[in-house]
């Protein structure tokens, strides 16, 4: 699989798939996004080969872990997340595969800060915080 931002010039090939699928409402991730919610993908930093110029951001996030956000220079996408919660994990935002068969989220994180109008359907697992 092949994740790429808007431009082309940062991009990620996957090798593995995930069942690590993650929705947030989290106040960092809503204005990371420009939208209500994020939804990263996590696989092993092993199956994830990236390439391309990331400029990074990292913040501490609101589980008190370190976040860095990796997103293209050139288009200001982005592509790809490490945390501290998942030292040996490489998040990939799910939009940048532009796959829309790609899996649902497993998990809804960070409920607290959703918007009242969205729903995540299915049965998947909800959290007013972060899984703890």
């Amino acid at each position: 699989m092949r994740a790429s931002c808007q431009c082309g010039q940062l991009s990620a090939e996957i090798t593995a798939p995930t069942d690590q699928i993650v929705a947030c409402h989290c106040h960092a991730c809503q204005r990371r996004t420009g939208s209500p919610f994020g939804i990263i993908a996590y696989y092993p930093g092993e199956a994830v080969r990236l390439s391309g110029t990331a400029k990074e951001y990292s913040r501490e996030a609101d589980s008190g872990n370190r976040f860095t956000n990796g997103f293209c220079a050139d288009c200001g996408t982005s592509l790809r997340f490490r945390s501290e919660a998942k030292p040996d994990a490489i998040g990939i935002a799910v939009g940048t595969f532009a796959d829309p068969d790609f899996p649902a989220p497993v998990r809804s994180v960070w409920e607290s800060g959703k918007h009242a109008w969205v729903t995540i359907p299915g049965e998947i697992q909800h959290f007013p915080e972060g899984r703890r």
